[in-house]
């Protein structure tokens, strides 16, 4: 039996990315269908989603709902692959320029509780022929913008006295969670009594992730390790209760790497291309990643890599105290990413300390984050806590090797480089257990200490490329999931 089921999100790579949630949307439903299922996606219609879509056709016109005038569903496929995708056209709700979520004061929009709520209620639409030639059996909604879809769904259950499709609600980060005035309830069309504590209440207010956790038929996170972290107090975000209640229906599924876009060998966006068996080409990558930041040529230091939000949640705030030492051991280090004001400051004074050894610019761009991790020996993911971490597979996948904090998806994915893990042939980074300067700085040595040995870095090098986390395996997981509940 071929298993339909539609993705709802709020971004999707190629499309729109501020974050990994784009990356697993653009992937995971391509591996669903190349193992049979037939898998569609839904998304906002932000313009960049609009401008990247091929063949838009009018499915339904849905009049005025959620405070927008004239809403359209319309359908269409990515040019890169040709998956279908089903777009929400709302331009009083999503034609702004610059962030989908904030404006441009970096303040999230007043109205996205009605934003995304339309996004869950569509949803809950498909799977009730909205569109006559294609619905779903499965719902797979994702984080807390399509939280309310397993409510809608729930919602419609009550009402029809079936379900018009199972759903499953996947977690890409607990600390994102679309907390809303109380009030702002009344516009979400749901019956009065779903605000409730079992329902949608968090304390008062109001909060989309919770109605996907309560809601959904299944729960799923993004690695097994952030599974059992988000069941206890210091992780679960004020959430843990619930999640110990639904422990039998929540599963923790790693997230996957698109190697047709995450590959040394083939990189379009890399000026040298290189693999495990063939690495001289990773030096060259180096060398163009230190003139591009204006960094000293020097071969020999041990180049150090950051790609990320710069926020706490992230570690940089640790990172940041340990620039000094990785500077008085000769090495260098690019940082690339926004975010906290203070962190952006504090990385941007270190840089003009040390304009030879560090180089931090702001923003994100796609292919400069391919340079940065190509070109780097090292790339840090230092966070206090990280559901699954797509960077650290980026890392391993490029020779680049990741230092870790070990939790959540990086405790899951990168095996250090302790002595015992070298002699067994294991090792492919750096973990530090205790989230301080000392755990920290004992990592930067473990590092500095490997890349004095040139034939054990190199062989530690292909390890890391020679692992494996493609989307196979997890996309069989979600489609055993899948048939689970149909």
């Amino acid at each position: 039996m071929t298993i339909r089921a539609l993705h709802v999100a709020s971004e999707l790579y190629p499309l729109l990315k501020t974050g990994g949630l784009a990356d697993v949307a653009g992937a995971l439903p391509s591996a669903l269908i190349e193992r049979g299922a037939d898998v569609r996606v839904l998304l906002p219609g932000f313009p960049a989603v609009l401008a990247g879509l091929g063949d838009l056709q009018t499915v339904a016109q849905l009049g005025s709902r959620f405070g927008a005038p004239d809403v359209t569903l319309e359908r269409g496929t990515l040019p890169t692959n040709g998956l279908t995708v089903y777009v929400i056209s709302a331009a009083s709700l999503y034609d702004r320029p610059g962030n989908p979520y904030l404006n441009d004061e970096h303040v999230p929009y007043g109205d996205n509780a009605q934003r995304f709520a339309l996004l869950g209620w569509v949803a809950a639409q498909l799977a009730q022929q909205l569109d006559p030639t294609w619905s779903p059996q499965i719902v797979h909604a994702h984080d807390w913008h399509a939280g309310l879809a397993p409510a809608y769904l729930k919602a419609a259950e009550r009402e029809h006295g079936r379900a018009p499709a199972r759903s499953v609600f996947t977690i890409h980060n607990l600390a994102y969670q679309g907390i809303f005035p109380a009030h702002q309830f009344g516009l979400l069309g749901l019956p009065h009594d779903f605000f409730n504590m079992r329902g949608v209440e968090f304390y008062g207010q109001l909060s989309f992730l919770k109605a996907g956790l309560y809601y959904s038929d299944r729960i799923t996170t993004v690695s097994p390790n952030y599974a059992r972290e988000i069941q206890t107090l210091a992780h679960g975000g004020g959430l843990d209760g619930l999640l110990r209640h639904r422990a039998h229906d929540l599963s923790g599924i790693l997230n996957g790497v698109d190697y047709t876009v995450w590959n040394p060998a083939t990189d379009a966006l890399l000026a040298t291309h290189y693999s495990a068996s063939r690495l001289a080409g990773k030096l060259a990558c180096k060398e163009a990643l230190q003139k591009r930041f204006g960094l000293a040529p020097r071969s020999d230091a041990l180049l150090f890599g950051v790609v990320s939000r710069l926020t706490e949640q992230k570690g940089l705030d640790l990172l940041l105290g340990a620039v000094p030492e990785i500077v008085k051991r000769g090495g260098q280090l690019v940082v690339f990413g926004t975010g906290d004001p203070a962190l952006e400051t504090g990385l941007k004074m270190v840089a003009q300390a040390h304009p030879e050894s560090v180089a931090v610019e702001l923003g994100f761009d796609e292919a400069l984050a391919h340079t940065i991790i190509a070109g780097s020996d090292v790339v840090a993911v230092p966070s206090r806590f990280e559901p699954c971490g797509l960077t650290q597979l980026y890392a391993l996948a490029y020779g680049s090797l990741p230092l870790v904090h070990s939790v959540g998806g990086l405790a899951d994915t990168v095996a250090d480089a302790s002595l015992e893990n070298l002699a067994d042939d294991l090792a492919t980074g750096f973990v530090f257990e205790r989230f301080d300067p000392k755990g920290l700085a004992a990592a930067i040595r473990r590092a500095f200490a490997l890349y004095g040995r040139r034939t054990e870095w190199k062989a530690t090098q292909r390890r890391a490329m020679r692992e494996d986390f493609g989307w196979g395996a997890s996309a069989e997981r979600y489609l055993a999931l899948y048939q689970e509940l149909v």
